[in-house]
């Protein structure tokens, strides 16, 4: 190999670099080729590049970089520049020049949904708050509308009854359980924070039906006259019809959730938290015959009964 021909490779290299306005650093950043094997390609120090097989892959970046024909150039000095082993050679560096130019853009990819990250969980966490505030909603619309819905059902209900009151016997029969509950009279007798006593003023010898309806749940428990009838933890919005023979006097009630359980006797709401005011009360008497028990009585069967049911709590 001549000097001559070796300076004309680097000296075109170099004058096809600098008429391209590159720098040495503009051409690094370009190639991906570090910037002492720039130089030594320009100087024609070949000797300093990794191998021969790199010298023609490097110039060939070059010339493609400031301008030039690669291949052409590589023909043009093919006998100043080293042999490869083979051609394969050029080829893997060029695609190893490629996979690290992919790889820093894939780096910069990363970098800008790093970026985008925290403005991506922010949109996320205000979706997910207004979709459960969506939800609440829908819930408490649904709650109310079957709130209407039994209230309205319970009105059309008794305009039904009094209707059929005046149609034929027949309409008569069928609506005496509504006639005959309708004239249920009920007063409260005592009451404390914890303990409360009713008594059905016109009482007559004849079946009653409590109805208990919890809107959360609730431990409920009934007997009459001293014997268990009903005894269970009730499920919110659940119900239970206790059904209530001739014979009995006296029913006991032990709510473990007063106000929110809805008792009903014959269909008349029995207040037992005169509304509200006495959330916490753990013992319902509800005398059925006033022969059979007075006032009095009724008292010290309230607060024996209390303090039965405190003492089961404990």
């Amino acid at each position: 190999m001549s000097e001559n021909a070796s300076i004309e490779v680097g000296k075109k290299l170099h004058d096809a670099r600098v008429a391209k306005g590159m720098t040495l650093d503009d051409l690094q950043q370009a190639t991906k080729i570090q910037k002492r094997y720039l130089i030594a390609i320009e100087d024609e120090k070949f000797d300093e590049l990794p191998g021969d097989f790199y010298v023609r892959a490097f110039v060939k970046q070059y010339a493609d970089t400031v301008g030039l024909d690669g291949n052409d150039l590589l023909l043009e000095f093919n006998d100043q520049l080293p042999e490869t082993k083979t051609g394969e050679y050029s080829k893997h560096i060029e695609q190893a020049v490629e996979t690290r130019t992919g790889q820093h853009k894939a780096v910069d990819q990363i970098d800008r949904i790093r970026q985008y990250l925290p403005t991506v969980i922010v949109v996320v966490v205000i979706i997910v708050v207004l979709g459960a505030i969506w939800l609440t909603a829908i819930h408490s619309d649904h709650r109310s509308s079957q709130s209407n819905i039994d209230s309205s059902s319970v009105s059309v209900s008794g305009e039904s009854s009094k209707k059929k009151s005046s149609d034929t016997s027949k309409k008569n029969s069928s609506s005496s359980s509504s006639t005959t509950s309708a004239k249920i009279k009920l007063s409260s007798v005592t009451r404390t924070s914890s303990a409360a006593t009713f008594k059905v003023e016109n009482a007559k010898s004849q079946k009653y039906t409590l109805a208990i309806a919890p809107s959360e749940r609730a431990w409920v428990a009934v007997t009459g006259d001293g014997t268990s009838l009903f005894s269970q933890t009730m499920t919110a919005n659940s119900k239970q019809s206790v059904k209530i023979g001739k014979s009995v006097a006296r029913v006991v009630l032990t709510l473990g959730n007063a106000g929110s359980t809805t008792i009903k006797l014959n269909g008349k709401t029995v207040d037992v938290t005169d509304n509200n005011k006495y959330p916490n009360v753990r013992t319902v008497t509800i005398v059925l015959s006033g022969s059979t028990a007075t006032t009095s009585d009724s008292s010290s069967a309230a607060s024996s009964t209390s303090i039965s049911a405190s003492s089961t709590s404990n």
